[in-house]
C-alpha cells in the first residue's frame, strides 16, 4: 500500500492551496484519513482527520479555513487549504488507517511542501 500526496507550494499569505492524498495497492478498505504537518523545529501536529463515515475533526487553528474530504471509492482525501496563513508554512503528510490484503496498519505518505509568504 503506498499514500501519494500532492498540491504543495508556494503562495502568498490569504491564498489557497488544495492538497490530494491517494491510496494504492493491495487495499481491501481505507478506514480514517488525516493531514499532519511539521514546521521547522516543530513536532508534527494534526491538523484535520475524516472517518470512514465522514465524520470530520480539524485542529483549532485551521478551523473555518480548512475543509478535509474524501472519495472513498478512489480511495483519496483531500485538504482545501484557504485564507492561508504565514504559520501554516510547514511539510504536511497524510496517513490512512488501511486493512490490506496482510491486515490493518497505519501509513503515511512522503510529504509536500506549503509556504505562505507574508
Amino acid at each position: 500500500v503506498q499514500l501519494q500526496a500532492s498540491g504543495g507550494g508556494l503562495v502568498q499569505a490569504g491564498g489557497s492551496l488544495r492538497l490530494s492524498c491517494a491510496a494504492s495497492g493491495s487495499i481491501v478498505s481505507v478506514n480514517a484519513m488525516g493531514w499532519y504537518r511539521q514546521a521547522p523545529g516543530k513536532e508534527r501536529e494534526l491538523v484535520a482527520s475524516i472517518g470512514a463515515g465522514e465524520n470530520t475533526n480539524y485542529a483549532d487553528s485551521v478551523k473555518g479555513r480548512f475543509t478535509i474530504s474524501r472519495d472513498s471509492a478512489k480511495n483519496t482525501m483531500f485538504l482545501q487549504m484557504n485564507n492561508l496563513k504565514p504559520e501554516d508554512t510547514a511539510v504536511y503528510y497524510c496517513n490512512a488507517d488501511v486493512t490490506g490484503w496482510l491486515g490493518r496498519r497505519i501509513y503515511w505518505g512522503q510529504g509536500t511542501q506549503v509556504t505562505v509568504s507574508s
